[in-house]
């Protein structure tokens, strides 16, 4: 179904022109060659930072990677845009590119000295080249010289000069039943002078817990209303998620010692290998207190000062449970896995051990990770299955506000705040 989805992808794109018929095509961001490792997509100058650019203006969003192959790729990008869920909406780039509909990746340099050798590519943007004229949600697609090709896809989005501000909060959510595990994200939304026409159905907003598309909430509509000022503070469960537990992390910005939480550091058969200390499943523990870097990762190493000089390490999890695992599969999860479900991060259990493990091939740097638990026949992430439940957790949450004007055919982004809970 994925190759599927891909090719009409690809056809469409080729064809320079998105078409009503495929506006039912989920767009997300997703790595399709094997080789493409520690995507990041931030802006200029926030390594963590939600990738959000204010459009005409001069803030950039920065994208890089590397690319562990050793044969040569012509890499090329454009960019498509999107409903506010994330749909083709039928625009003809010509509408929202002004320049090149498409441009080469130029920037890129040779990893030195390392036991696995990688180019590392940066792309900056919006440029002289390619410059984005509207307002609201991207796709980012690179592919190796034809699109029939494709390498790599990152959402981003393009907020039009303030013409709404946003005042949220956090807190345990309303309902009883839940007000022990879950937060409620609530905001008001002001348009000041600009009154919006029908707001009732062309105003709506999107709420993203730690940057994670997958699980936000879109579409959400205000509860009451006067001209200027929208109000999205509700008292159920439509704008509340799972607060979680504080994500784990370990330091393995060296490999010369044992960093925070890594056991021992070395090499096995030529390669390097770092074991991180093992897990503990704790569904039914008390919350626990700490910093987090809400699920992100840092590539950098200590070890030299030279560009492209970090290894890439094999990185091995175990994970030790009281309680039974039930029906499903268990994961690493976080920015280090792409926030997706991949292959490579499943657990398996060792019956000689009594643990569950797995590895992943990772960068040198600092990194937050967490479990979470697919349920057997279903695609749900379920973050609280193995790391437990807290309403106290530390998450931040990106409000996006939409509006599609009558007469027009595309969602404009005019409002966007960031609001946080005990996030250090």
């Amino acid at each position: 179904m994925k190759k599927l989805v891909t090719l009409v992808f690809l056809f469409v794109l080729t064809k320079g022109l998105f078409s009503q018929d495929y506006n039912q095509l989920s767009l997300s961001n997703n790595i399709f060659a094997d080789e493409i490792k520690s995507v990041q997509l931030c802006k200029e100058g926030f390594q963590f930072g939600f990738p959000i650019i204010v459009l005409e203006s001069s803030e950039k969003l920065i994208l890089s990677f590397d690319d562990l192959n050793g044969d040569g790729r012509y890499l090329k990008y454009t960019f498509i845009h999107c409903s506010h869920d994330w749909k083709l909406d039928g625009m003809n780039q010509i509408e929202y590119l002004d320049g090149f509909m498409e441009d080469e990746i130029t920037e890129y340099g040779y990893s030195f000295n390392t036991i696995n050798p990688y180019k590392h590519y940066e792309l900056t943007f919006p440029n002289d080249m390619m410059r984005i004229t509207k307002s609201g949600n991207y796709i980012l697609f690179v592919y190796d010289d034809t699109q029939d090709q494709p390498v790599l896809t990152r959402r981003f989005v393009v907020m039009e000069p303030l013409q709404a501000s946003i005042e949220g909060w956090v807190d345990r959510a309303s309902d009883v039943s839940a007000m022990y595990q879950k937060q409620e994200v609530d905001f008001i939304a002001n348009t000041g002078s600009w009154s919006v026409p029908n707001p009732a159905q062309y105003l709506h907003a999107t709420i993203l817990q730690n940057g994670r598309w997958e699980n936000a909430i879109t579409g959400l509509r205000y509860r009451a209303g006067k001209p200027g000022e929208y109000d999205f503070d509700y008292d159920d469960n439509r704008n509340v998620f799972n607060g979680g537990s504080e994500f784990r992390a370990f330091d393995l910005k060296s490999l010369k010692y044992n960093g925070n939480h890594i056991v021992s550091v070395g090499k096995e058969k030529g390669e390097n290998h770092a074991y991180i200390l093992e897990d503990q499943a704790r569904p039914f523990g008390p919350y626990v207190s700490g910093t987090t870097a809400c699920g992100k990762c840092y590539y950098k190493t200590e070890d030299y000062s030279e560009d492209n000089r970090e290894e890439y390490v094999h990185t091995h999890f175990t994970l030790k449970s009281d309680y039974p695992m039930g029906e499903g599969k268990c994961y690493v999860f976080g920015e280090l896995t792409d926030w997706r479900i991949i292959p490579e991060a499943e657990l398996h259990f060792n019956e000689a051990l009594n643990i569950w493990e797995t590895s992943l091939f990772l960068k040198q740097g600092y990194y937050n990770y967490q479990y979470v638990f697919v349920p057997k026949g279903s695609s749900a992430i379920d973050e609280t299955y193995i790391e437990g439940n807290h309403w106290e957790t530390g998450n931040e949450y990106t409000i996006l506000l939409y509006v599609q004007e009558e007469g027009t055919s595309y969602d404009r982004l005019i409002g966007y705040k960031v609001v946080s809970v005990n996030a250090q």
